[in-house]
């Protein structure tokens, strides 16, 4: 994940929610907020309020390029 500066919110939450978001972070020897971070990233991408980067883009147009006759025998 890129360092960036951080905002400070306040917010509420349900505390089981929170509690299984500390229960990850521990599992997985990360901080609480890059937990919140990633889950908050998560339900952006599923919004579709998140644009793909542009290496992301870049990749799949060489792909759909390079491969253009195997992805349309796929697609019959």
């Amino acid at each position: 994940m890129r360092t960036s500066q951080l905002s400070k919110f306040s917010s509420q939450a349900n505390p089981e929610v929170l509690n299984t978001l500390r229960e990850i972070a521990g599992a997985e020897g990360r901080k609480f907020h890059a937990v919140l971070d990633e889950a908050f990233r998560d339900y952006l991408s599923k919004k579709g309020a998140v644009a793909p980067s542009q290496k992301v883009m870049t990749h799949f147009a060489q792909s759909l390029h390079e491969f253009e006759t195997l992805y349309q025998a796929l697609a019959k």
